[in-house]
């Protein structure tokens, strides 16, 4: 082998060292980032395993604290996790919050349900009313709920649908009354 044909050969074996430890050096970051993701997921399933051994004895959801109660402990580990990780393990922890969540509200009976207090609202008053005032009016009766207009909107229109209210318009203004019951009239 001459000089001559060598040089290329060496520059090849350059470029594909080169390119091989580039390649190398990029695994061994994903690696690292997918071990800094399995870390946080550890820290996260060693706390629910703490507060669940803490709270075993309470088997009412309602006597549960209440931050226990309203925030997942996912919500806790979504803040905590960069983007990157929330997106690759994001169907690892959406199932169980989903289920921890239904099975939260149904143990908890406390609150009423945003149609049933726009109802009581309604039926406190003679004429019909704006869905900006009965929203306004709920916020002065509960301050702890603060539902924005559309979601007071889009209850009142559910109730409609569900034959409890009456819609009526005046040239740009939708108003709401309740529907008297015919046992009543």
């Amino acid at each position: 082998m001459t000089s001559q044909s060598a040089a290329p050969l060496r520059s090849r074996l350059v470029e594909q060292a080169a390119s091989d430890l580039e390649e190398n050096r990029r695994q061994q970051q994903e690696l690292a980032e997918r071990l800094t993701v399995l870390k946080q997921e550890e820290a996260l399933l060693s706390d629910i395993l703490s507060l669940a051994q803490r709270y075993k004895g309470f088997a009412d959801p309602s006597r549960l604290p209440e931050q226990l109660q309203d925030e997942p402990v996912v919500a806790k580990a979504k803040r905590a996790s960069s983007e990157a990780t929330a997106r690759r393990s994001a169907s690892v922890r959406t199932a169980p919050a989903g289920d921890a969540a239904k099975a939260g509200a149904k143990g908890k009976s406390r609150r009423p349900l945003l149609g049933d207090l726009l109802l009581e609202l309604l039926g406190k008053h003679d004429g019909p009313r704006l869905a900006k005032e009965l929203r306004d009016e709920l916020l002065e009766k509960y301050p702890d709920r603060n539902p924005t207009p559309q979601v007071v909107r889009n209850t009142l229109e559910s109730l409609v649908a569900k034959g409890r209210i009456q819609r009526h318009k005046q040239q740009r203004s939708v108003m709401y009354t309740v529907v008297k019951s015919r046992v009543a009239a």
